[in-house]
């Protein structure tokens, strides 16, 4: 199936988001690494926000987030300051998971899919 694909903030290596058939794939997002997985959690989220808004969408829409954590021990702090974000009725499918991240201070990597509004 033939469609226009838009690409946002396109790098070399890749693209912060990319838009195809309305919806929209977000790259792993990570906050500023050094901070507890909360304060990261909730960078990531803020940044979830930005990319979301730059494709023409919000929380409101996302139809399911992959949630790495670099401990799940840390399991506990990241949902308290993601209950707290997300919309009210609008849970997306969601799945945790553990996993070694790109860099020793990340915590926490969020790979979002939405629907375009």
């Amino acid at each position: 199936m033939a469609g226009t694909i838009e690409r946002i903030e396109t790098e070399t290596r890749m693209s912060s988001a990319v838009i195809h058939g309305g919806v929209i794939y977000l790259a792993g997002v990570v906050g500023e690494n050094g901070g507890d997985v909360a304060q990261q959690t909730k960078d990531a989220l803020a940044e979830v926000d930005r990319l979301l808004a730059l494709a023409g969408s919000d929380k409101t829409r996302i139809l399911r987030a992959q949630i790495w954590l670099a401990e799940m021990a840390d399991f506990p702090a990241m949902n308290a300051v993601w209950d707290a974000w997300v919309a009210p009725g609008h849970a997306p499918a969601r799945a945790t998971g553990e996993s070694k991240l790109a860099a020793p201070e990340y915590g926490v990597e969020i790979i979002i899919t939405a629907a375009q509004s």
